[in-house]
């Protein structure tokens, strides 16, 4: 009995020190980077040319402006720059009134279409930047 005891100890001891090596030669575990589809990227909404100034929403990501009384609604004014935490993904802007689609690419910059070009700026960059607070007139077809 005394032997089999021994031979437990030595088993448990050997398979401790194997670990313990084990572990000093993986080194500690990193942590994998998130996949890029799910990494937030620091986008700025600048709608402060609006005149006169409004509330806007990006829906699902800050509070929605339709539901609410103007007066005492949490939804963003267009009265400062804010700066979101988005996904690549798509997303629509909107004012009372109007909206239009972007996109934020893998990236973390963002797209819209080129038909909002003399309203929106920003493409490529990590700030959108809307200047209209209508998007007529306009030349052109829409591709939104």
């Amino acid at each position: 009995m005394a032997r089999t005891a021994r031979r437990w100890r030595a088993w448990t001891v050997l398979g401790l020190v194997l670990g313990l090596l084990m572990a000093a030669l993986v080194g500690p575990a990193e942590a994998a980077p998130p996949p890029l589809h799910s990494k937030e990227h620091a986008i700025t909404i600048d709608a402060t040319a609006l005149t006169p100034p409004t509330r806007w929403h990006v829906p699902g990501v800050t509070p929605i402006i339709w539901s609410m009384d103007p007066d005492y609604t949490e939804a963003l004014r267009t009265t400062e720059p804010r700066e979101l935490k988005l996904k690549p993904g798509k997303y629509r802007f909107g004012t009372f009134t109007f909206d239009f689609p972007f996109t934020v690419t893998l990236e973390g910059v963002v797209e819209f279409a080129s038909s909002l070009d003399q309203c929106v700026t920003g493409r490529g960059t990590q700030t959108l930047t809307v200047r209209c607070s209508q998007t007529q007139p306009y030349s052109g077809q829409r591709d939104y």
